[in-house]
């Protein structure tokens, strides 16, 4: 996949910080990592709606008190929105009603994330969720290998649920370098059996503090033999962190992708990736 085009698609004013979305039912539902509240946006209306995730949400919650949170899955009628897990209060997952985006529970995912940090031998001022997706039978959650060990890691979780029985499988990963910095994963979908995958280097050896931006990347990984399929860099300057499937035909497949930039201006920009087939 080395034919693409990326252009913007969309100018969303009332989101900062993007961090997740998902494409569904001709709406885009966003999450910024410094918010508490979940976005849906109507794409033929443009009509904004803001669903809170915690008791009493702001926007540009300070970065010290903030829950992080980094990732958006669903699967049948539930929604799951995740907290990073960089900091002793990133720790939760929300999962709310598809229907009217209602919270049905808010889960302390601590106990899930330490042992994964124990699994996939990650220090815990490295451990940093970015990406998550699920198929109804496995989750698959991805460390973004930003901190100083560089631990890019996929990590497979089964069971009936992910606070008190679960198992784990775990891969880890050498992304390529953008202008001499490794890229680290930001975000994940499932097409198939085939995970997609957003990177971005970063020059900065801190899951919490911000460092330039050097470019970003797609690529992909065989859920049958968990290898990489190709990488393709798609931006010198952009920090994206969020990936939803778009269109996908036997002519081309286009992914939409939300862009963090790490101010407290709210808006956004949604951009179209698009890859041929042929």
């Amino acid at each position: 996949m080395e034919k693409f085009k990326l252009e913007i698609l969309l100018h969303i004013i009332g989101i900062g910080s993007a961090s997740g979305l998902i494409y569904k039912d001709n709406s885009l539902l966003i999450i910024g990592d410094n918010s508490g509240f979940l976005y849906e946006y109507q794409l033929d209306s443009k009509d904004l709606k803001r669903h809170p995730l915690l008791e009493n949400p702001i926007e540009n919650t300070p970065k010290k008190d903030k829950a992080d949170f980094e990732a958006i899955a669903y699967f049948a009628d539930s929604l799951y929105v995740f907290g990073s897990g960089s900091t002793a209060n990133r720790n939760k997952m929300i999962q709310l009603n598809d229907a009217d985006k209602k919270i049905i529970a808010t889960h302390d995912l601590t106990d899930l994330y330490a042992v994964m940090q124990n699994f996939g031998g990650i220090n815990p001022e490295d451990f940093n969720i970015e990406g998550a997706t699920y198929n109804g039978q496995n989750w698959y959650l991805l460390n973004r290998g930003n901190g100083i060990s560089n631990k890019n890691v996929l990590f497979t979780i089964a069971g009936k649920n992910l606070t008190n029985d679960f198992q784990i499988l775990s891969n880890t990963y050498k992304l390529p370098k953008i202008k001499g910095v490794r890229s680290s994963f930001t975000d994940a979908i499932l097409v198939d059996d085939t995970l997609y995958f957003l990177a971005t280097a970063e020059d900065t050896k801190s899951t919490y503090d911000d460092g330039e931006v050097l470019g970003s990347l797609i690529g992909s990984i065989d859920l049958k033999t968990m290898k990489i399929n190709f990488t393709q860099k798609i931006s010198d300057t952009h920090k994206f962190e969020g990936l939803t499937l778009y269109t996908n035909s036997k002519e081309k497949i286009e992914f939409l992708l939300c862009e963090d930039k790490d101010t407290e201006v709210l808006e956004t920009y949604i951009y179209k990736l698009s890859f041929s087939k042929q």
